[in-house]
């Protein structure tokens, strides 16, 4: 592709994030969405191959489906209330409708099945970009969206929490598992937005520093699947140390990064008298936290096979860039103990 053609798709889908982020219209919300969607699709099909395509296919048809039912909703709410202000969504339907359609935007269990499917047919550039940028823009809409049925949104959450354990359990593919935990971690987000939204957007902010350190760091080994992993070792002994440290902290294991949010949630979920939905969602981190280790002991603790058909590169390129990764890793894994710091900063 062709840099020029690059740049003008990224800010195409940097220009569509933002018109979604800054308007109070629903027909300009859904105009921003769509940017976002037809700016991301080439982006995704770049390279040619037949996954690719097929991935983007799906991409496209499942946010098609999306934008269609945030457009019906809307005009509904319209038709019955007179009001397109997005803080003005009042009637009962139409805010179901449109939870539901920002729920399959950003793979939300049990709207989730495109996800896995999609991000494994990407490179991991892409798939950064997937479980990243793409999720800004349709969280807006839900932090804007009060009151939605709180009844809904735990059932959301707590199936994605399950689901996003569950599902990554029996994976070998890298992206596949990244979707899966991306599928958890927004349960959490979504457990706690009718109750503390500052507390929504905290956890969607340590959680893209936490995923872009994953990304970027399987990115620069070069690997794609957990066999691969066995192999970085040779390649970046200092970032393969480094590396089990980041996915314990997806993993949400204390004192790393992760552990803040899911700690705060818990606590927030108990001051709302829902004790069965924190200990149920406090056991299914326990099934995202066992496929975390398995990826840390194979990085750290296995021998690479002796049977590879290819060749193996024994030694790391030292032309990628390292300023990003570090900036990502340091992150995901020393935000902790400057927790009180980050919550009274979003709370004032």
């Amino acid at each position: 592709m062709s840099p020029y053609i690059l740049v003008t798709l990224l800010l195409g889908l940097g220009l569509g994030t933002t018109i979604t982020l800054t308007s109070s219209h629903w027909l300009v919300a859904w105009v921003g969405l769509e940017i976002n969607t037809l700016a991301i699709i080439p982006i995704m099909a770049q390279h040619y191959h037949p996954r690719a395509v097929e991935a983007a296919t799906k991409y496209f048809l499942t946010q098609a489906t999306a934008a269609a039912m945030i457009l019906f909703a809307s005009t509904t709410n319209a038709w019955i209330t007179g009001q397109w202000d997005i803080y003005q969504m009042s009637h009962p339907l139409a805010i179901t409708l449109i939870t539901l359609a920002l729920a399959l935007k950003i793979g939300l269990a049990p709207l989730h099945s495109w996800l896995p499917e999609v991000l494994q047919g990407l490179d991991l550039t892409t798939g950064l970009i997937m479980s990243t940028w793409q999720k800004l823009a349709p969280f807006a809409l839900l932090l804007q969206l009060q009151p939605a049925n709180p009844t809904m949104m735990i059932i959301l959450g707590l199936s994605s929490t399950l689901i996003g354990g569950w599902g990554g359990l029996n994976q070998t593919q890298l992206r596949k598992i990244l979707a899966y935990s991306s599928i958890a971690h927004l349960g959490w987000m979504i457990l706690v937005l009718q109750y503390a939204p500052s507390l929504t957007l905290l956890t969607l902010v340590i959680y893209l520093i936490m995923t872009t350190s994953a990304f970027l760091t399987f990115k620069m080994n070069n690997v794609t699947n957990i066999n691969s992993l066995a192999l970085s070792w040779t390649k970046t002994p200092a970032l393969t140390a480094l590396t089990p440290l980041v996915l314990l902290s997806l993993g949400g294991l204390p004192p790393l990064s992760g552990f803040l949010p899911k700690w705060l949630i818990l606590q927030e979920l108990t001051k709302q008298n829902l004790e069965p939905t924190a200990t149920f969602a406090a056991l299914t981190a326990l099934l995202s936290l066992y496929f975390y280790l398995r990826l840390s002991y194979s990085m750290t603790m296995t021998m690479a096979p002796n049977n590879l058909s290819g060749t193996t590169p024994w030694r790391f390129s030292l032309l990628q860039p390292t300023l990003f990764p570090t900036l990502a890793i340091t992150g995901a894994i020393g935000l902790l103990p400057i927790a009180p710091l980050i919550w009274t900063t979003l709370t004032v």
